[in-house]
Formats: structure tokens, sequence, C-alpha cells
């Protein structure tokens, strides 16, 4: 598979979709954390492969948001009153 470098796009996002899309890095990334604890309780070989393998998606998703974080703007919210 041949991987080619594409210009930086970027995004404007609001800054409640961020907020959301960091919530669900902290928590992909904390989940991440305990479920690699559990590996040392795992008897099973196949187990502990499809945990391991689990745990490097959790991280992989994390880094791609992360990667469409820093190329996202953040919006500003829109003034109450209309100017």
């Amino acid at each position: 598979m041949e991987t080619r470098l594409q210009p930086a796009e970027s995004f404007d996002i609001s800054p409640r979709f961020r907020r959301s899309m960091e919530e669900r890095i902290a928590r992909l990334e904390r989940d991440a954390a305990c479920d690699e604890l559990m590996l040392n309780h795992l008897i099973h070989p196949d187990h502990h492969r499809r945990h391991r393998r689990l745990v490097a998606v959790q991280r992989a998703e994390a880094l791609r948001m992360r990667i469409f974080l820093d190329r996202a703007r953040t919006r500003l919210p829109r003034p109450l009153i209309e100017i």
C-alpha cells in the first residue's frame, strides 16, 4: 500500500464538537490504559491476543482523532446579539 502525503486540509468545527472529540479521545486513552492492565489477568493466549489488538485499535483511533483536531480550526461562537 502506497501512502502519499496530501496537502493539509483545514476544517472549521464548532467548540462543542471539539469538546466532544477531546472527551472521546480522553475516554479512548483511559480505556486503553485500563485494558492494558487487564492483560496481566488473561490466561488464554487467543484472548490475550484479541485484547492487545483492542488496545492497539483504541490508541490508533485516539491518534486519528488527535490528527483531525490538529488540522481543524475552531469556529468562534455566534454572538448572542446581532451586530
